[in-house]
């Protein structure tokens, strides 16, 4: 017989400050509880050296799949009905970890299969859907280039070319993560015929595609961004996603994950939280621990007031989501804030280890390093403060 966790026995994490953990249902925390064993038993003792090494531990990816992880999102592949509250929790516990795990899922879960979801057809369902709900199959999705970032709706070369019953893509994108181990891509390129952004189902053993890892890379070390050139790769027909017609399709998915992304800066908060908090009471200075001293007291409640006020926000974000009334300047404001306040957070707690801070034993730097990233994808801070700013004044900044 399954034992079911309920809201009274679990424990919630001491990043937690307001317990916003306790309200899920005693289904949802029940999964929490097996996926945080999974991260703290399995991805915590080794996830230092494979971040130094900047390789992703692949081998643990058959684990989430095991635990249901990518499939939670989607009707068609989640293993019990549950809301987009949960799976802002289960980001989190993933990125609190490791922040290079919330965007393996982000963008395999997250940006594919939620193209293929809300944009494909019957038969693309069908024969990504399960693969990548169980991590048979990752995914990856190209929409970055390396001239063509923030500007995406009008800057982006990459073309697709109406051949017959085929297409034909030639371009270059950049940034584009899980790309070299995906097994499945999303392109997004601008048809030669009418102007318009298509999206397009890509298996990335097509001829024509080649993915070159970016070295030198020191944020998220564990995600493999890549180049990607494609070269006339000739895809059928049916490789292009029916509801992908226009760049308002493209942003219609990236409206729904922006939030994992403010969900992912939220984890990563409370990682650098939780390391500091137990840093602070085992090392001593001047004969205490310094989580005796004022000051240290101040940086450490600082940085949970900063967090508590983002899982507020993004509790309040996915309650909309699940409600259907979550829109573009919602997910963009709650993107835009988080990652500027987990940007405070993994700093004052850097700071707290002094020297050590440096050190990737103490794991710190970790976090302090992979917030930048965040910071910085799925749309940078100054364009989501436009789309907010845009919705409140009813004018336009854009360029």
């Amino acid at each position: 017989m399954t034992t079911m966790t309920h809201a009274s026995d679990f424990t919630t994490l001491s990043g937690d400050f307001y317990g916003y953990e306790q309200d899920l249902g005693a289904q949802e925390l029940a999964a929490l509880a097996k996926i945080r064993e999974y991260m703290d038993t399995v991805v915590r003792p080794e996830i230092n050296g494979y971040w130094e090494r900047t390789e992703f531990p692949e081998k643990m990816v058959a684990g989430l799949g095991e635990l249901g992880v990518l499939a939670f999102p989607f009707e068609e592949t989640a293993p019990f009905k549950n809301s987009a509250v949960f799976r802002g929790f289960v980001t989190m516990e993933l990125a609190r970890v490791d922040a290079g795990f919330s965007t393996l899922t982000g963008v395999s879960s997250g940006l594919v299969m939620g193209s293929i979801a809300l944009l494909g057809s019957e038969q693309q369902k069908t024969e990504w859907m399960p693969r990548l709900g169980t991590a048979e199959a990752v995914g990856s999705f190209g929409l970055t280039e390396p001239f063509s970032g923030s500007d995406a709706a009008k800057g982006l070369r990459t073309t697709a070319r109406r051949v017959g019953d085929q297409w034909i893509l030639n371009g270059q994108k950049r940034w584009i993560g899980n790309a070299t181990w995906a097994d499945v891509i999303i392109i997004w390129a601008r048809d030669e015929a009418d102007g318009q952004i298509k999206g397009f189902v890509v298996p990335t053993d097509t001829p024509g595609y080649l993915a070159t890892k970016i070295e030198g890379k020191y944020s998220q070390r564990t995600v493999q961004n890549a180049d990607i050139e494609l070269k006339d790769l000739v895809l059928p027909a049916t490789a292009k996603l029916p509801g992908a017609n226009s760049f308002r399709d493209t942003a219609s998915i990236l409206m729904r994950t922006r939030i994992d992304v403010a969900w992912a800066a939220v984890g990563t908060a409370v990682g650098a939280y939780e390391t500091a908090l137990a840093y602070a009471k085992q090392r001593e200075q001047f004969g205490r621990p310094i989580a005796s001293y004022q000051l240290v007291q101040d940086l450490l409640v600082k940085s949970l007031s900063n967090i508590t006020a983002c899982i507020g926000m993004c509790v309040r974000a996915s309650e909309m989501l699940d409600r259907g009334t979550q829109q573009d300047h919602h997910s963009a404001m709650a993107k835009a804030f988080v990652t500027s306040k987990t940007r405070e957070v993994v700093a004052w707690c850097r700071e707290l280890f002094g020297g050590n801070g440096i050190d990737l034993d103490y794991d710190i730097i970790r976090y302090f390093n992979d917030a930048e990233a965040l910071y910085s994808f799925e749309g940078t801070r100054e364009m989501n403060t436009l789309i907010v700013g845009r919705h409140i004044t009813g004018i336009s900044a854009f360029v």
